[in-house]
């Protein structure tokens, strides 16, 4: 029996069914998001709480560079994912060991390229968006730097983690994310509350841990048996097959840094129209960041669980397979998203309050998050479809449904509606750029439901 048939005997996500599938899939892949988006929590509350308001503002500064860090990472992840899934689904594991080791020469170069451009860039970019705050500009730089030093773990941490993912480690993957997590958590508890590291310490727990979770996935690869070995790093070109990789990956790479440009556009209307309630908004938009983040996340797992069986699946041409799973991850994603909808609508004030002591924060907290919450429900459904598409390989439609709404809608809605309405006009460009976005992916997606519409897979590309 040929190594491609035997591999495609054995590949779990070609015969479970697929209601089962999608829960041994999703709810572990969930736990991880979720588990992040914890750490991501927590370390606002011991920012804000046990350094101050600076600190947390410092934070908030950051993070559309750390942003920018994450979308890296799902330029070689996310471009990996589709290709290996497709190659491991058609049995073909020589291709996929192929794209492996590419992507590992990928986030190689990546990493050499921005670390340097931090050394040349950093300083001045951190002070022109501190807008003349010193203090915060420092916080953010230290802060920064030590996350910049540490990209090259983040970025292999993030390739290793998705190829075990389309490998069906996505239980395995969980357990390992709690256990780093917990990590990360102690040790910003240990930099920031007992060693009075400030914002350095956050960093400093936060590289700690990237490095224990890639020696542990590392492991993991080295001595189970049925994945892909580490030996494909050494007999494959690491500078062949990028393109490829980009390609695919660079919808959803660019769609998180589209969440890095919408960030620098509130802030920027926030100085032009807050007046004497900016340092408030500012505050509280970063902790609105961070609750929209973890609300993100279960919705990433989704899509992420949709992209592994379906990817798998259309790789071995059980298209039928794909779309019950498509059907399945858009009702499950429509359910989250409304959850987290009447929550923020209803509990702003509450959440405000685990955050900040100061009322100015807590109730601009509340202010911003309930129109941001009138049309959350439609962002899980087409987030699950783009990702059905790049698993697919097609990244045109992948483009649209993750680019338009960061790149051009929200910026273009936030600096016109805060022009005439103030600061109240930036919180409603968020849900009137979500009904314009659900009206192309209707558009987009209308015919997807249809076996036919999925074209035929060899060798690794579609024709």
């Amino acid at each position: 029996m040929s190594m491609r048939h035997a591999t495609k005997q054995i590949n779990p996500f070609l015969f479970v069914p697929i209601g089962r599938l999608f829960l041994l899939n999703a709810l572990p892949m969930t736990a991880v998001m979720l588990m992040g988006g914890v750490l991501n929590i927590v370390d606002g509350i011991f920012v804000g709480l046990f350094i101050g308001s600076d600190a947390l503002a410092a934070v908030s500064l950051a993070f559309p560079i750390a942003m920018v860090l994450s979308a890296l990472s799902t330029l070689a992840g996310g471009g990996l994912s589709s290709l290996m899934a497709r190659h491991l689904g058609a049995g073909d594991r020589i291709p996929a060991g192929r794209v492996f080791a590419g992507a590992h020469g990928l986030v190689l170069a990546i990493s050499i390229a921005l670390v340097a451009l931090w050394q040349v860039v950093g300083s001045a970019l951190i002070g022109s968006m501190a807008a003349g705050n010193p203090k915060v500009a420092e916080l953010a730089q230290g802060y920064l730097q030590i996350m910049m030093i540490g990209a090259p773990i983040q970025l292999m941490l993030g390739i290793h983690a998705d190829a075990l993912r389309i490998e069906g480690q996505a239980g395995l993957i969980a357990v390992l994310s709690v256990l780093v997590n917990l990590f990360n958590i102690g040790a910003n508890w240990l930099g920031i509350v007992v060693l009075g590291l400030g914002v350095s310490g956050s960093a400093l727990g936060t590289v700690a841990a990237q490095a224990l979770g890639l020696v542990l996935v590392l492991s993991v690869r080295r001595y189970s048996k049925g994945l892909l070995p580490l030996s494909v790093l050494r007999t494959h070109n690491w500078l062949r097959g990028w393109s490829q990789i980009i390609r695919l990956g660079l919808p959803l790479c660019l769609s998180f840094i589209g969440i890095a440009v919408v960030v620098s556009t509130v802030m920027l209307s926030l100085r032009l129209h807050a007046g004497a309630e900016l340092s408030a908004f500012v505050a509280a938009y970063g902790v609105v960041t961070r609750l929209l983040s973890f609300a993100f996340l279960p919705q990433m797992a989704i899509a992420l669980a949709t992209q592994s069986i379906a990817g798998n699946n259309v790789g071995a041409g059980k298209n039928d397979r794909a779309l019950a799973t498509l059907r399945l991850a858009i009702s499950a994603a429509f359910l989250w998203c409304m959850s987290v909808a009447i929550t923020g609508t209803f509990a702003g004030t509450a959440i405000g309050s685990w955050f900040s002591d100061d009322p100015a924060v807590i109730n601009a907290i509340a202010e911003i998050l309930r129109p941001m919450m009138l049309v959350y429900a439609s962002s899980g459904p087409i987030l699950v479809l783009a990702l059905y598409f790049q698993s697919l390989g097609h990244p045109g439609r992948t483009a649209v449904l993750t680019l338009v709404k960061p790149w051009l809608l929200t910026p273009l809605l936030i600096m016109t509606l805060s022009a005439n309405f103030g600061v109240h006009g930036i919180w409603m460009a968020f849900p009137l750029a979500e009904v314009i976005m659900l009206m192309f992916a209707v558009v987009i997606g209308r015919n997807v439901l249809h076996p036919t519409s999925i074209q035929t897979f060899n060798n690794g590309e579609y024709r």
